[in-house]
């Protein structure tokens, strides 16, 4: 009560604030205009906008006030670092406050990789808000580390944290009410929570379903039909940029003036060195200006219409009664920061940003795969075609292809970087069931050699893509050493990698560590002649997950995701 008087002292001018910002252009989130305005704080939230006196100044010196932003969407451990680590790289670019789900962590340690990432990011100078993985296994045609079920998401709701029900990817079973499901959606609408979509490929009777069952949001979207049809439907578009799945191009076309609450930006997927070079939503609130977006319109769409989606009803605008979460911009146009503020204290000058890190023991040493021989990794197609992935680059779809490949006497498949085709596996990594999924993958275009990862989409399965046997044989003998990560043989030698070692998705590092061992990987994607204008590695990420069409492989085998079922390799 006591905060609650000295707040509306403060809104009376009775009292002085804490601090008061002058000289700048405040942005009204509302009515889309700056204003020149003093912003008095006090306790961290804001008390009023007018003229105000306070202990300590801001002078903005002209430059514009403008909300901190909000990541809509985000998988933290994309950026393979804890979120103490994370935390310090994005605080930089003016996000404070972001939603994450951590669907990759619980799919290799279920409740105690939830746990792991909500007592890590405890006291991060940002606000990091979690959805309970909807998903976990995604479908049942892959094997992962943990199942997840209504009973095991339950008790989380009860987190101050915790705002929902994250992205819905099983289409199936909402459309066929399978009891699992129904239990967690009815969970969560009975917590009064949030329920997130993943609505890739779907059509309109699809969107119909998953708005019915109370599914509010998408960032799934690849085109502006697609934007508007779920638009039209009552849902929220969240317009992705990440580092594989770069959509707001495609997008910024749907938005109009009269729809444009119902948008916002999201990152996803975005690997450490991209969030660090291009930034996080301030990266998509830049493009969206080059592309002839309303700047104020695209500050709008990153603070304000989060918000309302999430409920941080504290959040997103500079109004009495909000937080005090803003940042200081030098120009609109280039939306240059020169400040980050969080409940009115400097958090980011100079990208020096401060937490205290769990300990990570309980989701270590989570790799075990099988001695491999050529015989594991020996693929027959027999006569005629065979069902070949085609990566689209920058893309999170593939195609399905049904060509001529090559074959030795024995009728198994031959890679050929000539023909730009080469052999792709995933390896169950969790139970030691010894699963080994065999299948052919089309545009990775490196020359020579392997790569693989143990970030898999979302199992998390070990993924190997390679040009010969030996070289993935001796890829995934790295991997298991390292007990999860990142690595690129040339030659049967390393030549570049980056450890996992906690749940084989994070580092234990700190994120400039980690930045530069991205770095090394590049140079040694180089000297495999990887191609430079897509990620090979996070491509090779997203191969696994069977709800993205047209075809995956998982660790049963070749999937077709819009027959939902395993084919062969000759099917």
């Amino acid at each position: 009560m006591d905060k609650l008087v000295t707040r509306i002292q403060t809104a009376a001018g009775a009292r002085l604030a804490d601090t008061v910002i002058k000289n700048g252009y405040v942005l009204d989130s509302y009515n889309l205009e700056l204003v020149k305005a003093d912003v008095a704080i006090v306790n961290g939230v804001i008390a009023g906008i007018g003229t105000f006196e306070g202990v300590e100044i801001i002078d903005a010196e002209g430059k514009y006030v403008v909300p901190s932003l909000i990541d809509a969407h985000v998988h933290i451990e994309s950026a393979m670092v804890t979120p103490t680590e994370f935390a310090k790289a994005v605080l930089p670019h003016g996000v404070t406050t972001v939603i994450t789900d951590p669907h990759e962590i619980a799919n290799v340690c279920g409740t105690e990789g939830l746990s792991f990432m909500l007592e890590d990011s405890e006291t991060v100078p940002m606000d990091i808000f979690f959805m309970l993985p909807s998903c976990v296994p995604s479908t049942s045609f892959e094997n992962s580390g943990a199942i997840l079920t209504a009973k095991d998401l339950k008790p989380f709701y009860k987190h101050n944290r915790v705002l929902g029900l994250a992205e819905v990817m099983d289409y199936p079973s909402v459309a066929e009410t399978s009891d699992s499901m129904m239990q967690k959606l009815n969970d969560a609408h009975l917590h009064n929570k949030k329920i997130d979509g993943h609505a890739a490929g779907l059509d309109s009777r699809a969107i119909n379903i998953y708005k019915a069952a109370g599914i509010d949001t998408d960032h799934e979207c690849i085109t502006a039909d697609e934007a508007l049809e779920r638009i039209q439907r009552g849902m929220y578009v969240l317009i992705r940029e990440g580092s594989v799945a770069k959509n707001l191009k495609q997008l910024l076309p749907a938005i109009t003036e009269r729809n444009a609450r119902r948008f916002m930006f999201c990152t996803d997927d975005k690997h450490m060195n991209d969030l660090l070079n291009e930034g996080s939503v301030d990266h998509n609130i830049r493009l969206s200006i080059e592309h002839g977006l309303n700047p104020l319109l695209a500050i709008q769409m990153a603070t304000l219409n989060a918000a309302e989606c999430y409920g941080l009803k504290t959040k997103g605008a500079l109004v009495p009664g909000n937080d005090a979460d803003f940042l200081l911009l030098d120009d609109l146009e280039s939306f240059s920061i020169a400040h980050v503020y969080r409940g009115g204290k400097l958090v980011a000058e100079n990208g020096s940003t401060e937490g205290k890190k769990r300990p990570a023991d309980t989701v270590m040493n989570s790799v075990h795969i099988p001695e491999l021989t050529e015989d594991h990794l020996r693929l027959s197609v027999g006569e005629g075609k065979a069902n070949v992935i085609e990566i689209i680059p920058n893309q999170l779809v593939t195609n399905k292809l049904n060509i001529e490949v090559d074959r030795d006497p024995n009728h198994a498949f031959m890679p050929s970087a000539k023909n730009d085709l080469m052999k792709l596996a995933v390896i169950e990594r969790h139970h030691h069931t010894g699963n080994i999924g065999l299948g052919i993958v089309k545009g990775l275009q490196f020359k020579q050699g392997a790569i693989a990862s143990t970030v898999g989409h979302d199992s998390h399965n070990l993924i190997i893509a390679g040009t010969n046997d030996l070289d993935m044989i001796k890829a995934a003998e790295m991997i298991e050493y390292m007990q999860g990560g990142l690595v690129v043989i040339k030659d049967q030698k390393v030549i570049g990698k980056l450890p996992l070692p906690i749940a084989g998705l994070l580092s234990d590092k700190d994120y400039r560590t980690v930045e530069k061992e991205l770095e090394n990987l590049d140079q040694a994607l180089e000297l495999i002649e990887a191609p430079t204008h897509f990620n090979p590695f996070l491509t090779l990420s997203f191969l696994s997950l069977p709800v993205i069409p047209d075809l995956k492989l998982t660790d049963l085998g070749l999937f077709d995701v819009k027959a939902f079922r395993h084919i062969s390799i000759t099917e």
